[in-house]
C-alpha cells in the first residue's frame, strides 16, 4: 500500500466513493442526506462524490422522495444504463456470452463455436464474441466497462492465469492478458463456479449473507466459497475442488489421475456410466444416452434408475455435510445443469446432509436448490466486473493478499 500522504488521500477517497456507491446500490433510490447518515460521511463529501458518480453515469437523479414538510429530496439510484458488461462462460466446444447492464440484467446473449482451442484461438474467439455482443446494445456507442470470463479448472484470478484447464489441457496460460490485448478494456478471469458465487453474492440468494457455499452439479462437481464476506480462492486459485475429494480410496480412475474422486460417482457422466452398466446387466429397459433420458426412466418407475440417483445423492449429501462441518455456512446454494434430476437426486442428498452434519451446525444452514441455465453462468462471469466496480478497495486488497 502507498503510505505517502497523497496515496493515503487517494485511498480514502476511493474507499468513500465505494462506500457511497454501495449505499446507493443496497438501498435503492436514496437521498444524499440519508447517504450521509448511513455512511457517517459529511454532507460535503457525499455531495462531491455523488457529483462525480453522476458525471461518470454510474448514478442518476430520479423522482423526488417524500417530503417531511420542506423541499422534496432528490433521490439517487444506480444507473443501470451507465455502462455495460460482458460475461463469458467457456465450455469444451463453445462459449456462451452475455451482455448485461450494471445490475446484471441480461441485454443480450450469444453462443460462439470454439474450433481452435489453443490459447491463441480461444482468446481470438472470445474477443470476436465480445464484438458480437456489443452489437446487441441499443446504445450505438456502448460504454463497455469490462469483460469477465469463467471456465473450468484451476485459475489464479489475481493474475488472470489459467494454471490448469481440464478441457483444453492448458497449463499456466495468461488468458486475461491475451484477451485484454484484443478488447482494450479490463478483463477478469476466474473459475466458473467462483463466477456463480460472485453473482449470488451481488444479485442472488447470497446477497447480504457473509458465509455461504455454492455447489455446482453437472459435468463435474464444483465449489465456490464465501467466508466472512470474502471470496476464498486458496493460495493460487485451487480452492473448491470438491469434485476431486476422494470418497472411495482405490476406486475408479479419475481424469485428474487419482482414484475414487466424488466426480466419478455423482457427476452426470458418472451416472450415465452407471446406467450403461445397469443396462448391460438387464436392470434397465433401455440405454439412456443423456441425463434427461435417465431421469425419464426413474420417473417411469424403473428402480435401477432411481437407485443410481439415490446413491449419487447420498454421496453428494455426505460431502456437503463435511463442508457444513468445516465452514459452518449460513447457506448452501446448489445449482448447475445437474439440478434437473430433481427429487430423485436431492431427496437422498438432503437426508444424507441431515444424517452426517453435526446437530449443532445443521440448524444454522439452509440448503437451496436453484435451477439455473447457462445464462446464469455467463451473468456470473459478468459479475466479476461488477464486483470490481462495487467492491471496497480494502476488501479487494485483502482478497489479493489472501490469494
Amino acid at each position: 500500500m502507498n503510505n505517502s500522504p497523497l496515496g493515503n488521500r487517494e485511498l480514502i477517497r476511493a474507499i468513500n466513493r465505494s462506500t457511497i456507491l454501495n449505499s446507493i446500490k443496497t438501498n435503492g433510490a436514496i437521498p444524499r442526506a440519508e447517504i450521509a447518515r448511513l455512511t457517517g460521511l459529511s454532507p460535503a463529501t457525499v455531495t462531491g462524490i455523488t457529483a462525480e458518480l453522476i458525471q461518470d453515469n454510474l448514478v442518476f437523479e430520479k423522482e423526488s422522495g417524500d417530503s417531511s414538510g420542506g423541499r422534496r429530496p432528490i433521490m439517487l439510484a444506480i444507473n443501470p444504463n451507465g455502462g455495460c458488461v460482458v460475461g463469458i462462460k467457456v465450455m469444451e466446444d463453445h462459449a456462451l456470452g452475455a451482455l448485461t447492464d450494471l445490475e446484471a440484467s441480461l441485454l443480450g446473449k450469444q453462443s460462439y463455436p470454439l474450433t481452435d482451442t489453443s490459447p491463441e484461438g480461444i482468446s481470438r474467439s472470445l474477443s470476436e464474441l465480445v464484438a458480437e455482443l456489443l452489437k446487441m446494445s441499443e446504445n450505438p456507442a456502448p460504454n463497455l466497462m469490462g469483460v469477465g470470463v469463467g471456465l473450468a479448472g484451476i485459475v489464479e484470478a489475481g493474475q488472470g492465469l489459467v494454471r490448469q484447464s481440464p478441457f483444453f489441457g492448458w497449463n499456466d496460460v495468461p488468458l486475461r492478458e491475451m484477451i485484454q490485448n484484443r478488447v482494450n478494456v479490463p478483463v477478469y478471469v476466474d473459475n466458473d463456479v467462483n463466477t456463480l458465487a460472485f453473482a449470488e453474492k451481488w444479485f442472488g440468494a447470497g446477497r447480504g449473507v457473509d458465509n455461504f457455499l455454492v455447489v455446482t452439479v453437472g459435468r463435474g462437481i464444483g465449489l465456490g466459497i464465501v467466508s466472512n464476506g470474502q471470496f476464498n480462492h486458496g493460495v493460487r486459485g485451487g480452492a473448491g475442488e470438491i469434485g476431486h475429494t476422494v470418497i472411495q480410496p482405490g476406486g475408479e480412475l479419475c481424469a485428474c489421475g487419482k482414484r475414487g474422486c466424488l466426480e466419478m460417482y455423482a457427476s452426470e457422466p458418472a451416472l450415465l456410466r452407471q446406467a450403461a452398466k445397469a443396462f448391460e446387466q438387464g436392470q434397465l429397459s433401455s440405454l439412456p444416452k443423456t441425463p434427461e433420458e435417465l431421469i425419464a426412466l426413474a420417473a417411469s418407475g424403473e428402480k435401477a434408475a432411481q437407485e443410481i440417483f439415490a446413491r449419487a445423492g447420498e454421496l453428494l449429501g455426505q460431502s456437503i455435510a463435511n463442508l457444513v462441518n468445516i465452514f459452518n455456512p449460513q447457506r448452501v446454494l446448489i445449482n448447475g445443469e445437474g439440478v434437473r434430476a430433481g427429487n430423485w437426486l436431492f431427496d437422498p442428498m438432503r437426508a444424507a446432509i441431515d444424517e452426517h452434519t453435526m446437530p449443532g451446525l445443521r440448524q444454522d444452514v439452509s440448503i437451496l436448490v436453484e435451477p439455473l441455465g447457462d445464462d446464469a453462468w455467463a451473468r456470473g462471469a459478468a459479475s466479476l466486473v461488477l464486483h470490481e466496480l462495487f467492491e471496497s478497495p480494502i476488501k479487494r486488497q485483502r482478497e489479493a493478499e489472501a490469494a
